[in-house]
C-alpha cells in the first residue's frame, strides 16, 4: 500500500457535536494488516533557542488514553500528567534532539526530520508503519504517512507530541539555571516579548539559533 492510499478521514466534514475517532488512522492501518504503528511529532521547531526535539510512540492497539490530545491544547500540568500516562502505557517510546549549532548548519526543517528519524530508530520495538505529524516524511524504509495536524487527528501522534513537548520543556528549564540572563523556564526559547527583550539586553548564547532572523536582529 502506498502512503497516498491512506487518506485522511473526513473529520472536517463532521458536525461540531459529532465525536471524531482519535484512532481513525490507526484503525484504517490495522484493517490493512499493520500491527505496530508509531506516531512521530516534534517540539521547538519555531523557537529562537534550544534544540528541536522529536518523539516516537507506539501504543497498544485500540488504546485511548482519556484526556490525551495535541500537547498545545493542554496545560503544563495536564501535559505532565499525560506524559506519565503515555510512558506507562506505551509499548515503546523514545525521543531525540538536534541542537542549535546543527540546526544552523543544516536548517530547521532538515534538523526536525533528522530528530524524527532518530527517534524512530531508538524505539526498542520497530514499527511496521509510521504516522508523521506535518507535511514531510522522514528517511526510512518503513512505510509512512505525513499528516497535516496529525497531533490533532491521530491519538498516537498526540502521544508523541506530549513526549516531545514535555521533554523539551524540561530541558529548557534546566538551561535557565545555566543561563540566568534568559528566562528559558518561562518562554522555553520561543520568540515572546520577554525573550526578545532579553536578547536586546544580552548577547546571544550558544543555545540561540544564529541563522534565525529575530536572533540576528537583536
Amino acid at each position: 500500500m502506498s502512503p497516498k492510499q491512506l487518506r485522511k478521514p473526513k473529520q472536517q466534514s463532521l458536525l461540531p457535536q459529532q465525536k471524531v475517532d482519535p484512532l481513525a488512522f490507526e484503525r484504517c492501518l490495522a484493517e490493512k494488516g499493520y500491527q505496530c504503528i508509531a506516531g512521530v511529532d516534534e517540539a521547538g521547531r519555531g523557537c529562537l533557542a534550544g534544540p528541536v526535539v522529536a518523539a516516537s510512540v507506539i501504543l497498544p492497539r485500540n488504546l485511548i488514553i482519556e484526556g490525551l490530545k495535541d500537547s498545545k491544547q493542554l496545560t503544563a500540568k495536564k501535559r505532565d500528567e499525560m506524559y506519565d500516562r503515555v510512558c506507562e502505557s506505551a509499548l515503546a517510546w523514545s525521543w531525540s534532539a538536534v541542537d542549535a549549532p546543527e540546526i544552523d548548519r543544516i536548517n530547521i526543517l532538515q534538523a526536525t526530520l533528522v530528530a524524527m528519524r532518530e527517534s524512530v530508530e531508538k524505539l526498542k520495538t520497530q514499527p511496521d508503519f509510521i504516522l508523521v505529524d506535518g507535511r514531510d516524511t522522514i528517511k526510512s524504509a518503513i512505510p509512512q504517512k505525513a499528516i497535516s495536524k496529525g497531533d490533532v487527528f491521530s491519538h498516537t501522534v498526540s502521544a508523541a507530541s506530549v513526549i516531545a513537548k514535555v521533554t523539551r520543556d524540561r530541558m529548557m528549564c534546566d538551561y535557565a539555571k545555566t543561563y540566568p540572563a534568559f528566562s528559558f523556564h518561562v518562554h522555553k526559547g520561543y520568540g515572546t516579548k520577554l525573550h526578545l527583550d532579553e536578547l536586546a539586553n544580552n548577547e546571544p548564547i550558544p543555545l540561540h539559533r544564529m541563522t534565525f532572523r529575530r536572533v540576528l536582529r537583536s
